[in-house]
C-alpha cells in the first residue's frame, strides 16, 4: 500500500509549495492514473514514492516503510519508476546491458538475467537492438528500453510517467497488454499521463491534480463526465462523453465510456433522443 499523509513539498529554490496537503491511499493491486496540466505536481508526487524526494512536511508510506527512513536504492527494489524523458535514465553501452543493469544490481543469477533480458527484449520488439547503444535509438525506441529495464526486474509497484509518448500503435497495444497482465498479477500500477483514452482502457481510479493539490479522484466514468474538473485540469474531454452530454442523456448514460459502449446502447440512446 502507498499512503501520502498531509504531504507538503517545496523545492529549495521556490517560494511556493509544489505539493500541498496531499492525502492519497493506493491499495495493492490498484491501477491508478494521475492526470493534470503541466506543472500540476504529478511528477513531483511520484518522485516521493521511491524517495527521490522527501516531504517538506507530512509522511509518505510505501508497504509499511516511511520513505524518510529509507534510501532510493532500498525503495527501488519495491518501486520501479519510468520517467517521461528516457535520456534521463539511459546510460549503458548497449540495450542488453541497459535492461540487465537492475537485475545485476539486485544480484540475480547470470543465467536468469540472460533469459529474463532476452524474454523482455522480445516482448518489446527490441531484439535487433540488443548490441546497439541505446543513446542512438529513436525517442520511441528509447522509451521502450526504459520501460523494459524496469519491467524486467518485476518490482511490486510500477510507476510510469507519460508512458505512451513516442510509442506507435503496436507498442501502445503491447503496453496495454503488459499492464493488464501485471494487474492480473496483483501488481500496483501508477500512471502519469495526459492520455485520457489510455486511462479509459486501464484505470481503476483516476486522481486529478491542479496547482499541487488533488482536485478530484474517482472512477474513470466520474472523471470524463465532469466537464468543470477537466477544464480546470486542462484536459480534453473524450468524444463519446461529449456526444452523450450534447444529447442530454440521462445520468445512467455515464456508463457509456467507449465507442463499444455507445454502439451497444445505440437503440436506448436513440429512444432517449426522440423523447
Amino acid at each position: 500500500m502507498i499512503e501520502f499523509k498531509e504531504v507538503y513539498f517545496k523545492y529549495p529554490f521556490e517560494d511556493t509549495y509544489a505539493l500541498k496537503n496531499i492525502n492519497i491511499r493506493i491499495s495493492k493491486g490498484e491501477c491508478v492514473f494521475i492526470m493534470g496540466s503541466n506543472g500540476a505536481g504529478k511528477t513531483t508526487l511520484i518522485k516521493h514514492i521511491n524517495g527521490i524526494l522527501k516531504p517538506t512536511k507530512g509522511e509518505v508510506w510505501v508497504n509499511g516503510k516511511n520513505t524518510k527512513n529509507f534510501t532510493v536504492a532500498e525503495l527501488s527494489k519495491i518501486v520501479g519508476i519510468v520517467f517521461q524523458n528516457p535520456d534521463h535514465q539511459i546510460f549503458a553501452s548497449s540495450v542488453y546491458e541497459e535492461v540487465a543493469f537492475a537485475l545485476r544490481n539486485f544480484k540475480f543469477d547470470e543465467k536468469y538475467i540472460e533469459n529474463k533480458v532476452n524474454e523482455t527484449l522480445k516482448f518489446f520488439s527490441l531484439e535487433k537492438y540488443k548490441e546497439a547503444s541505446p543513446l542512438f535509438l529513436s525517442g520511441g525506441e528509447k522509451k521502450r528500453v526504459t520501460i523494459a529495464s524496469v519491467v524486467c526486474y518485476e518490482p511490486e509497484i510500477l510507476v510510469l510517467d507519460e508512458p505512451t509518448v513516442g510509442l506507435d500503435l503496436k507498442q501502445r497495444k503491447n503496453l496495454v497488454n503488459l499492464i493488464n497482465e501485471l494487474k492480473k498479477m496483483n501488481k500496483t500500477i501508477i500512471v502519469v499521463t495526459h492520455d485520457i483514452d489510455f486511462a479509459i482502457e486501464l484505470a481503476n481510479r483516476v486522481i486529478i491534480m491542479n496547482e499541487g493539490e488533488v482536485l478530484k479522484e474517482g472512477s474513470i466514468s466520474d472523471i470524463i463526465y465532469d466537464e468543470e474538473t477537466l477544464r480546470k485540469a486542462n484536459l480534453i474531454q473524450p468524444i463519446i462523453p461529449q456526444v452523450v452530454t450534447k444529447l442530454k442523456l440521462s445520468i445512467s448514460s455515464k456508463k457509456i465510456i467507449t465507442i463499444e459502449d455507445f454502439l451497444t446502447n445505440l437503440e436506448i440512446i436513440l429512444k432517449n433522443v426522440k423523447t
